[in-house]
């Protein structure tokens, strides 16, 4: 689906050019994703309820369960 939706990556857009991530858009009834890598594959569309919830369990089950970060270069 190619429209002229403002796609935003996410802050966890990974190393290097930050392509291994996931972008949304806000639309006026639906959140829709894509795979930051393959942008003319597709998308997902989710009423925007059911990604608010979505997004706040992974915020919990990430909290609950910490996973190691990357310590920087130097």
């Amino acid at each position: 689906m190619d429209t002229p939706d403002a796609w935003r990556k996410s802050s966890y857009s990974g190393p290097g050019d930050g392509d291994s991530c996931v972008e949304i858009a806000d639309r006026r009834t639906q959140v829709a994703i894509r795979d930051s890598k393959y942008p003319t594959y597709g998308s997902l569309s989710f009423p925007p309820a059911a990604f608010a919830t979505f997004i706040s369990t992974l915020k919990t089950e990430t909290a609950a369960k910490p996973s190691p970060r990357p310590q920087p270069r130097t």
